[in-house]
């Protein structure tokens, strides 16, 4: 069935948070246009609906504290139509017609994250504290050992909650009351959850989970254990999982699975024989913070209605329109229109003067510059796939250009959906200046997406500023960690067959100093130390699949890995902390030879494709200029054929790598540094040596190169 969204702007607000926006259920048998509540970062909830193709609000809230969070609740087996917004840590509630009945100030000492209405019960969470209320007194209480993103609530036997946490470390953790029940691993950062209605064949407490790298999962949660059903990996690179909701969009009787992203994507599945398929997609090309279905609209043609990060909200409705309806427009929209154009040019008038008064006064003594206050939705989040780093920026005003400075190496590279232009100016790496580039947007740009690719063992800090196309001039700095294991990420499960190193640190420090070296060291490392006498963790490259694990308690911390790089960087940089807190630390290390010839294995194929591309791409322009001297090329082979036909994506793949390259031959050389290091040799004057054998590889080569004694 072809089914495709077209895109209606309904209304605009202020900036809006994570699930901040509900569409309020229609009575059972009625079709009728549904109310949508929506909060913002203004403090203003805002109820409203579509009448004749106009905006109508309901009800409009005094502004206040910022928004962040909206639910909706009432009576068990009643209609849900109740209106909870959360705001700092207080609670309120309203009705559909925008009476206020409750007035709620937890004892949470955090802004509330999340919330779950079931009846009389009011579930919270911070940033790692669970709580539920049972007509507003304190009933249940959980510390979680990682930030919680999300919660939601399981429907159990009779009138029991089981509620899950999405936590940070990859794991969904289900309770009952204040006890912890079990924890499921999932391949990513569970960032929103969502319950999922569909007549999937399951049975009931079907859990939807999207992930801040953009995998969606499926599993059925119940009292004893969890089953995972199925997982959408993010092959395509898109945003992370923002929102998630079920509706019969295509009124086909079954409900569709719709995924909203934060890169403004929206997707729509079909559940064929219990697996999603993609029936259509569509980009807004705005973060999206919340995502809803219903008939807005329409009586018959349902929508789905997104909530965007700078406050516009937008109906992508299911209704083919004729090409003739689409054209004629009636005398009273004409009217409306005229009458629009003309409140715009006085607004452009007024905004005209008000600016020309304000650059006379500009050159008075008595002149005040106000500084305009803005907020920048940002996130710097490590993608697994390529191995590096996604940087947005998003402010609700257009972006006239962004300046990133960096005291480490790190490579810029190319993002499609981006229009900026970039230039580079020159730094000195002497003055630890090793990045200067300027982004250059063009008009009514609020998003800029940059990919940053870091070097292991090079750590610093990435400065951004952004300055909005406003006046007056102002700008704002954003920083962001450089780690020197940048490209590892948490993971739960590691293969103990591998041959590993170790690498042993034992001294006057306490449980809390060793988590936050660890935590310098490594990224997603919980900001809260873990409870208990010893803690493990383990992390994987998610460039050389290579791994890391992590035993440490008070005194004492244990590492170890399969590639001995790894471990010189641990040891490093946390002999540097500890001198700077003047703490001894006694080391040992154990090498284990069969490491050096199983890491090379694993950069082998990389290397070999980069090599493979780089001398394709060498041959491009004498194939080229061959062809254009020769009508007929059947005489040449199969292989120089292929490279003709596909030279404009061998040349876009290479493009895409800059220094690829020239990165594995500096992880090889490291390699062979480090191994000898540990051993007491200083083997840097034999480097030449190993580029001639890299500049003529073979992988049995190199190894045997690795064996030779540095003597």
């Amino acid at each position: 069935m072809e089914f495709h969204l077209s895109r209606i702007d309904l209304m605009t607000v202020g900036s809006t948070s994570l699930k901040s926006m509900k569409v309020l259920p229609n009575p059972p048998g009625k079709k009728i246009a549904q109310r949508i509540a929506l909060g913002d970062h203004n403090g203003v909830l805002t109820c409203f609906q579509m009448k004749r193709s106009d905006t109508v609000v309901d009800f409009k809230t005094l502004p206040g504290p910022r928004i962040e969070r909206l639910e909706l609740g009432g009576a068990i087996g009643s209609l849900q139509e109740k209106i909870f917004i959360s705001s700092g840590s207080e609670v309120r509630g309203f009705t559909k017609r925008g009476k206020q009945f409750l007035m709620f100030e937890t004892n949470l000492s955090d802004t509330i994250k999340s919330m779950f209405i079931s009846g009389p019960n009011l579930h919270i969470t911070g940033q790692y504290i669970y709580n539920m209320y049972h007509n507003c007194q304190d009933t249940h209480f959980y510390l979680s050992c990682d930030k919680i993103n999300d919660m939601i609530g399981i429907p159990g036997s009779g009138k029991e909650i089981f509620p899950v946490l999405g936590c940070q470390d990859r794991v969904l953790r289900v309770l009952s009351g204040s006890e912890l029940l079990y924890e499921a691993e999932v391949p990513g950062a569970p960032e929103t959850l969502a319950l999922f209605d569909v007549m999937s064949g399951f049975g009931h407490n079907n859990l939807i989970y999207g992930t801040k790298d953009g995998i969606i999962g499926l599993c059925t949660v119940n009292k004893d254990n969890p089953c995972h059903r199925w997982e959408i990996a993010n092959s395509n690179n898109l945003g992370g999982i923002t929102a998630i909701e079920t509706y019969d969009v295509n009124n086909d009787g079954v409900s569709e699975l719709i995924i909203a992203r934060d890169d403004g994507t929206v997707e729509v599945y079909s559940i064929t024989e219990g697996q999603p398929k993609l029936i259509t997609s569509k980009n807004v090309s705005e973060s999206i913070t919340s995502v809803g279905a219903g008939l807005i609209t329409s009586p018959t043609h349902p929508d789905v209605v997104v909530a965007t990060y700078p406050g516009h909200v937008i109906s992508l409705t299911s209704e083919v329109k004729s090409h003739v309806a689409q054209n004629v427009i009636s005398p009273s929209a004409r009217s409306k229109l005229d009458d629009l154009k003309k409140d715009i040019e006085e607004l452009k008038r007024q905004v005209l003067a008000e600016r020309e008064k304000y650059q006379k006064s500009a050159g008075s003594d008595s002149a005040i510059s106000a500084v305009v206050k803005f907020h920048v939705n940002d996130k710097f989040t490590l993608n697994p796939v390529d191995a590096n780093y996604l940087l947005s920026i998003e402010i609700q005003m257009p972006i006239e250009n962004v300046l990133l400075q960096c005291d480490v190496p790190i490579d810029l590279l190319d993002v499609e959906r981006n229009s900026a232009v970039v230039s580079h100016s020159a730094c000195d790496p002497e003055d630890k200046n090793y990045l200067l580039a300027t982004y250059r947007c063009q008009a009514n740009t609020t998003r800029l997406d940059v990919k940053v690719r870091s070097i292991e063992g090079q750590y610093g800090t990435l400065q951004v500023y952004i300055t909005p196309r406003i006046q007056p001039k102002t700008c704002q700095l954003r920083q962001y960690q450089i780690k020197p294991l940048s490209l590892h990420r948490r993971t739960h499960i590691i293969d103990g067959e591998r041959p590993m190193n170790a690498l042993k640190l034992s001294g006057s420090f306490s449980l809390g100093e060793v988590h936050s070296w660890i935590g310098y060291c490594i990224p997603e490392v919980p900001d809260k130390c873990p409870s208990g006498e010893t803690i493990t963790m383990f992390f994987q490259s998610t460039f050389l699949d290579t791994q890391l694990e992590c035993n440490y308690r008070q005194g004492s911390v244990e590492f170890k890995s399969d590639n001995i790089s790894t471990i010189s960087i641990l040891k490093d940089v946390i002999t540097k902390l500890a001198t700077q807190k003047k703490i001894a630390l006694n080391i040992t290390y154990e090498l284990c030879e069969d490491s050096i010839p199983h890491s090379l294995r694993l950069i082998h194929p990389k290397l070999d494709e980069q090599l493979l591309l780089a001398k394709k791409v060498q041959l491009i322009d004498a194939l080229k200029e061959l062809s254009m001297h020769e009508p007929n090329l059947d005489f040449l082979s199969p292989e120089y054929k292929d490279i003709i036909q596909n030279a404009e994506k061998l040349q876009a793949a290479f493009k895409l790598q800059p220094c690829h390259l020239e990165r594995l031959y500096g992880m090889i050389t490291d390699l062979y540094i480090d191994k000898f290091k540990f051993k007491g040799l200083n083997v840097k004057s034999k480097v030449p040596m190993l580029l001639e054998v890299l500049d003529n590889y073979e992988l049995e080569t190199l190894i045997d190169f690795f064996e030779i004694s540095a003597v």
